[in-house]
């Protein structure tokens, strides 16, 4: 028997959904500039201050996918679903270490991709095209899941069939084609202070419903131990390598995914970053407060077998409809700015490092710009079809591989940084050594999880694959870099001093 359609939830949903979607179409005002340059278009003129780079970034990061997942991970396992929590801890100093560097050479240098980034610091086009590749098929199941956050919102809502998530996704297209990387600028702001809300009304009213904190803690551990296998709200002791390397591997994989990547170049400055690096735990606390929502779910019984649907679920019980409404579209608007923004990135990524690594003639600004705009309708509708046409669970175990895939671009982005020894033949050979090495491990697992047991000395150790993969990466890179001899093409390149902290950006 079909769901009951909500029609108070219904209706506030798509008011709210008409809000965003004006303010992305009037986005492309905003600080008016000339949007048929890919500088523009596809960073923003690389101007935003602190405060729109700290809603930029804290919406890709804080997905529909991960108000959606992370709940659904402790919903169905348990304590291991928090470990979304530590990773992004674990990035904010990294952050901090990496990113104003990386910007200053981008900023001085005027790359837009990674891929211009190892092209011009060790003068590889084949490692340049490979990122390239990288980026462009980790991105995609990305996009494809945000997708499914929006799909499972409309679900609950008790709308039929896939119409509604074509029509939100058309909209997302037209507006991110008119407005560049400012559209999701805009949106992240309204996006954010939604999910605020909706986190601070269910952290207090739920809990109240529910008997507090403790019979939460008690009704959800019950619940968990009748699942198969049984899970807990503790970690056990097998579980601390995997949970562990997860946080590790995830934590240096997210800070390079193309959006992520897109979203910090276009701060204004080094310091900038610093500064978002610092104020960006405050989305952690949330993230922290979201996990909770899982466990939640349990104590309040909600029964379903796809634990994807159990927040919206959640919402639509223990609120009245038309804040449910609004919880419900702050989910499906958190879909829309990573969305826009892995998009954008592609496309970027595609236009300079693919076409533009091959076409004869170089492309001029314009035809830069409007190559990426039509190259970031294919993505998305390409991500569309992949949902309509394929599976959640494909998508689920496609990123899977894309974080082990990410990982792999990670010791030749840091060596650049750091220093000037490795060939850019040799990281493109560890590259593959690592592709290959990590895509094996989840092969073998039957694409169920990217954790992998690695045997060493007669013990067995639950591992992310990615970094027994990122391991041989690197000393394949250093034993064809020793052969070879040291990277004497960038020597003479040096890194520019980071500009003094300065008080007087917003």
């Amino acid at each position: 028997m079909p769901p009951a359609i909500h029609t108070t939830a219904l209706v506030v949903f798509c008011l709210c959904f008409l809000v965003v979607t004006a303010a992305g179409f009037l986005a492309a005002r905003w600080r008016r500039a000339d949007l048929h340059s890919l500088e523009e278009w596809g960073l923003a003129g690389r101007r935003f201050g602190t405060l729109i780079v700290w809603f930029l970034i804290g919406g890709d990061f804080y997905s529909a996918y991960t108000v959606i997942a992370v709940p659904a991970a402790l919903y169905g396992a348990g304590a291991p679903g928090f470990f979304a929590v530590p990773y992004c801890i674990l990035n904010y100093p990294l952050m901090m270490l990496v990113l104003p560097k990386l910007w200053t050479i981008c900023h001085r240098e005027r790359y837009i991709t990674l891929s211009d980034y190892v092209r011009g610091r060790y003068r590889s086009r084949w490692l340049s095209v490979a990122f390239a590749l990288t980026g462009i098929l980790a991105s995609m199941p990305y996009i494809a899941l945000q997708l499914v956050g929006i799909r499972e919102v409309i679900a609950a809502l008790g709308v039929k069939g896939e119409w509604p998530l074509i029509v939100a996704f058309v909209i997302l297209a037209a507006y991110t084609y008119t407005s560049g990387l400012r559209a999701p600028a805009v949106i992240a702001v309204v996006k954010d202070v939604m999910l605020y809300i909706m986190v601070i009304a269910a952290v207090v009213i739920i809990p109240a419903k529910l008997g507090g904190y403790g019979a939460i803690f008690a009704n959800a551990g019950h619940a968990l131990a009748t699942h198969k296998p049984a899970a807990s709200i503790l970690l056990r002791p097998s579980q601390y390598w995997s949970y562990s390397t997860l946080a590790i591997g995830s934590s240096l994989a997210l800070l390079f995914y193309p959006h992520s990547f897109t979203g910090a170049i276009s701060a204004s400055s080094a310091n900038t970053l610093r500064r978002n690096a610092a104020l960006l735990p405050a989305y952690n606390l949330l993230l922290g407060l979201i996990a909770l929502l899982g466990l939640m779910a349990l104590a309040a019984g909600i029964q379903s077998k796809d634990t994807s649907a159990v927040v919206p679920l959640l919402f639509l019980r223990m609120f009245p409809q038309w804040f449910a409404g609004f919880c419900l579209a702050a989910i499906g608007i958190s879909a829309l700015v990573p969305a826009a923004i892995m998009s954008i990135a592609t496309a970027n990524l595609f236009t300079r490092n693919l076409w533009g690594e091959f076409v004869r003639t170089p492309l001029t600004p314009p035809q830069e710009a409007r190559m990426a705009k039509l190259v970031s309708l294919v993505i998305k509708f390409g991500a569309l079809a992949f949902i309509l046409i394929g599976s959640a669970q494909y998508a689920i175990e496609l990123q899977l591989l894309g974080g082990i895939w990410i990982m792999q671009m990670v010791p030749a982005i840091l060596c650049g940084l750091f220093t000037r020894w490795f060939r850019g033949t040799a990281l493109l050979a560890g590259w593959a050594a690592g592709m290959a090495a990590g895509t094996a491990m989840v092969v073998s697992m039957g694409m169920k999880t990217s954790v992998f047991p690695l045997h060493l000395s007669g013990h067995t150790f639950a591992v992310y694959a990615a970094l027994p993969a990122a391991v041989i990466n690197l000393l394949v890179t250093t034993l064809i870099s020793t052969v070879t001899g040291r990277n004497t093409e960038a020597e003479a390149e040096k890194i520019p001093p980071l500009p003094p902290p300065t008080l007087n950006e917003v």
